[in-house]
């Protein structure tokens, strides 16, 4: 299995806690799951592993069967919904966001 994770590495701004996580869970989680070839979705407020990083906010990971799946659904008009969602997610936050593939044998996440 594959994950591509979404890294908001900073804080959200002060007042905005409320308003950020119901866009990400009303807005962006949605939109995430119609992304061809999700499995699952998941919101992490923590990973728990030795690489974790105390100033990581939040992880949005996404789940695939394959590097093709991602491929496929990062080519579909779902990322161009997503960027635009997004943007006022991002004004919201105080930091920086990055994304990563990895296969979920070589870093697993926690369940939760």
């Amino acid at each position: 299995m594959f994950i591509r994770c979404a890294f908001f590495r900073g804080r959200v701004k002060a007042g905005m806690e409320e308003a950020f996580d119901r866009h990400v869970h009303d807005k962006l989680v949605p939109l995430w799951t119609r992304f061809p070839g999700v499995l699952e979705v998941r919101v992490l407020r923590q990973i728990e592993s030795d690489v974790s990083d105390p100033q990581l906010a939040m992880v949005l990971s996404t789940r695939y069967a394959s590097r093709e799946d991602i491929a496929h659904a990062l080519d579909s008009p779902v990322r161009y919904e997503s960027r635009e969602v997004s943007k006022h997610l991002f004004e919201m936050f105080d930091g920086t966001v990055f994304h990563t593939v990895f296969s979920a044998e070589e870093f697993p996440l926690a369940n939760r």
